[in-house]
């Protein structure tokens, strides 16, 4: 029987939240067994950008990245917001690492093809080491992933990171039973975006093509979503979205997934 690895991906309202951030690092601490925690930063990213006069264009929840975004979100990402996360986790008796794809080869990427958009750095996930992060969760390590790849070459990539997080839950489905969490400041998918009593409860694939196609799933949540469909697929065993309570079982208000 396998053992059970719960991967959590954080939002970025979440880490500009400080007693939301506090919140979520607590009831993650208490996960018991191995765990992994992948963030994003895009929040922190884009007001540090406004402050620097770069320009920020999103594309289906998808950021442009120019060689100037690319230095300033590899500072935001695993630089501040991920030592900070280690040190915070650290703190609350988590024995966290920081990790970038770029570290022991963790996510190789390749830099996306030019179609119709130029999207700029931004990696698509060719591989993950598994071996190697399964090493770190043995070893009782807790892995805290920014959403930063690399191609191998000296190239550092932007990759969502809510694909890292799926990636790497079917990555290491082989290894363990994964389960796939995304938290973030709302508590699920939600019928109407202004109303937080609207929690879409249970969504499969017929459920997901009507709330495409009426629009109820669009920007952000439009990589999110396609992700968790996509891990179900190749083996992970449950994906939820919601609050940090969900991971406590405080709340039984958030969205699971399934085929």
């Amino acid at each position: 029987m396998k053992q059970f690895l719960n991967i959590v991906k954080i939002g970025g309202h979440i880490i500009d939240d400080p007693k939301a951030l506090q919140n979520f690092l607590v009831n993650f601490t208490a996960l018991q067994g191995p765990k992994i925690l992948v963030h994003g930063g895009g929040k922190s990213a884009t007001a540090l950008s406004s402050k620097m006069g770069l320009n920020v264009q999103m594309i289906d929840g998808r950021r442009i990245t120019d060689a100037n975004t690319l230095e300033l979100i590899t500072m935001v990402y695993s630089g501040k917001i991920n030592t900070s996360l280690v040190a915070n986790l650290q703190a609350l008796g988590c024995d966290a690492i920081g990790c970038s794809g770029a570290d022991a080869n963790c996510i190789q990427s390749r830099k996306r093809n030019v179609s119709e958009i130029d999207y700029g750095y931004v990696g698509d996930i060719q591989s993950i080491n598994s071996d190697y992060i399964s090493l770190l969760l043995k070893s009782e390590f807790t892995p805290v992933f920014s959403a930063i790849t690399h191609d191998k070459k000296g190239q550092l990539l932007n990759t969502n990171a809510d694909t890292i997080a799926a990636a790497i839950a079917v990555a290491l489905a082989s290894y363990f039973d994964t389960t796939l969490y995304y938290c973030f400041e709302k508590p699920g998918v939600l019928k109407d975006k202004d109303k937080a009593d609207s929690v879409i409860e249970f969504i499969n694939k017929e459920t997901y093509k009507e709330l495409l196609n009426t629009g109820v799933i669009s920007d952000g949540m439009l990589p999110k979503l396609k992700n968790c469909f996509e891990a179900l697929v190749q083996g992970v065993s449950k994906v939820c979205i919601g609050q940090s309570e969900m991971l406590s079982n405080v709340s039984n208000s958030y969205t699971t997934i399934a085929l």
